[in-house]
């Protein structure tokens, strides 16, 4: 375990331009610097990074974090190797942390998820080694040993408490917490997977936090997942994404497949910037991950009924993410192929042949709107504009919408201001004053500019009083930073909070707020914003007594007020605020 104490002192000894300036070139720009963001296609440059506070954020992607972080993005390393990277630059030595009795035994307890599933990935990988019937199978799949090790692509064995040699307490709550195990009506456990070939599924920080299971031959499911667990949500994950970042960067593109060995076959050949969705349909939050990557992205289904209905759900989730100046397209394979078998027959030039030729999104849309109706007939032409109402409505890209209302239109055999005012769509240039009124910017709350105080100058939070007192999403994330502030020795630094914070449920909004300081400058008087908002803050809360006390005095009067409130409500009245 790396002390957290090092990671804060690493993180005040580097410079994070130094840092940077070796993978991307920086400009300097005010107080910060800024360069075309390395994570995702742009022209004008949206990526900035703070000197002073130690961290970056793209405006454009939304990519944010410390030195750590972006060695670990941009390199694709997991946490530890991106610490040790680092460390050797800044001519230091990774201390490791041994635990304290009582920090051992709590381990025992309660030990770190991910230790847990790294521990099984672990076991897994050595169970390959010593399997025949898997190393076989995965040789007829066309897998090199090298690709089953950069994927760490393992086996379990048949047997129905295995794990039971891995963990000394098959009974931890841990076992269950992360899926590994299954509890029946009676209390028995037992492994969740047995005789399967076993695909890790890794976040972008290099953790395992899942896996998938396949057969090696004939059974039920083909596919078994690990279940939502706090670690694996399959909806906003997708396998394959952590070893294909590095080839994504560099091809400007990403392939979403339907499996793992559909994935793992294409990085065989060659074809490194393929992922796969987890046993679900692409989501709206997949769309968005990979659009924020790249520029282009490319669903690849079968060509059967089935990667049809896979495609359709795809377009439908992807419409409302689209961006002006970002390509999404279709492929459908050939019947009986999947990427798999394709590639293995014909090879990597002919699939990415394929890829070259392979439906825009557009084009996808308007060919399976009209496929379905007879637009010789008026009945067919109303079925297809209400087909595609829900569709056309959903997209915010401006340019993008209006060309395909404009296609739709003429299918439909009318003009695309009788197909506006058919689905109530306000004409692009229309009510000007009105569009910057929406435009104009939204008021801040005393909340978020105490977080931005706090983000600011992390020590301010020592500050804080004991008892004050809010609710909601920026109330905990200032609970939070004050707590783990007033547990820290000495200064606090920006990068230190934030790195922290990285990859907890207060991550986003920090992430937000970041954004934010940056326009504050070096020269903003941080402290008096600090003080202000504490006013504030307590005027909002004797507001609030106020109001509680009028609707408890109106209800019950006096007798219904307890000491404190009795005690409040007259020093109240000889202030002459009743």
């Amino acid at each position: 375990m790396i002390p957290k104490n090092f990671i804060h002192d690493l993180l005040n000894r580097l410079d994070i331009v130094d840092v940077i300036e070796r993978y991307v070139p920086l400009k300097k720009a005010g107080a910060n610097y800024i360069a075309c963001c390395p994570f995702h296609n742009e022209k004008s440059p949206s990526f900035t990074v703070s000197q002073s506070k130690q961290f970056y954020h793209c405006f454009g992607c939304g990519a944010h974090g410390t030195a750590i972080g972006f060695v670990m993005e941009h390199g694709g390393l997991g946490f530890v190797d991106a610490v040790e990277e680092l460390a050797r630059s800044a001519g230091v030595t990774v201390p490791r942390e041994a635990p304290m009795p009582e920090q051992a035994q709590q381990h025992k307890v309660t030990p770190d998820l991910y230790e847990v599933m790294q521990s099984a990935t672990r076991y897994y990988r050595d169970q390959l080694k010593q399997s025949s019937p898997a190393i076989d199978y995965l040789k007829r799949r066309g897998l090199s040993g090298e690709i089953a090790l950069r994927f760490g692509i393992g086996y379990a064995p048949e047997g129905w408490q295995n794990l039971g040699s891995v963990f000394a307490n098959y009974q931890d709550s841990s076992l269950l917490e992360t899926g590994l195990v299954i509890e029946n009506e009676d209390g028995k456990r037992y492994d969740r997977f047995r005789d399967r070939i076993m695909f890790p599924i890794v976040n972008t920080r290099g953790q395992v936090i899942g896996f998938g299971g396949r057969v090696l031959d004939s059974g039920d499911p083909k596919y078994l997942n690990s279940p939502e667990t706090v670690l694996f949500e399959k909806g906003r994950e997708l396998y394959g994404l952590f070893q294909a970042l590095k080839a994504i960067r560099t091809k400007r593109q990403v392939l979403v497949v339907e499996g793992y060995m559909d994935v793992v076959a294409l990085a065989q050949h060659g074809i490194e910037y393929a992922v796969a969705t987890l046993g679900t349909a692409t989501t709206p939050y997949h769309v968005q991950k990979m659009l924020r990557l790249t520029d282009k992205v490319m669903f690849c289904f079968d060509g059967d009924a089935a990667g049809q209905r896979a495609a359709w759900r795809a377009m439908e989730n992807a419409l409302p993410q689209l961006v002006d100046g970002k390509h999404i397209g279709f492929l459908f394979l050939p019947s009986r192929h999947d990427p798999d078998s394709f590639v293995r027959e014909y090879g990597t030039a002919a699939f990415e042949q394929l890829l070259q030729e392979a439906l825009p999104l557009s084009s996808y849309v308007l060919r399976e709107l009209s496929a379905q109706v007879d637009l010789h007939t008026q009945e067919g032409r109303t079925a297809l504009l209400q087909r595609a109402k829900p569709l056309l409505t959903v997209i915010s890209a401006p340019t993008t919408a209006l060309l395909l209302r404009k296609e739709v239109a003429t299918l439909a055999g009318i003009t695309q201001a009788e197909l506006e005012a058919l689905y109530a769509i306000k004409p692009i240039g229309a009510s000007p004053r009105r569009a910057l009124q929406k435009a104009a910017r939204p008021v801040v709350s005393n909340l978020r500019v105490l977080l931005r105080c706090l983000l600011f100058q992390p020590d301010l939070a020592r500050e804080l009083p004991e008892n004050w007192m809010a609710v909601g999403a920026e109330a905990a994330a200032i609970t939070a930073l004050t707590e783990w502030s007033r547990t820290q020795e000495g200064a606090v630094s920006s990068a230190a909070m934030i790195q922290n914070f990285q990859g907890t449920v207060h991550e986003s909004l920090l992430a937000a707020e970041q954004a934010e300081i940056m326009q504050w400058g070096e020269t903003f008087n941080v402290v008096a914003e600090f003080q202000d908002v504490l006013t504030k803050l307590r005027n909002e809360q004797r507001k609030q007594q106020l109001q509680a006390l009028h609707v408890k005095m109106h209800g019950t009067g006096m007798k219904g007020l307890d000491e404190h409130e009795r005690s409040l409500y007259l020093q109240l009245l000889q202030r002459g605020e009743l």
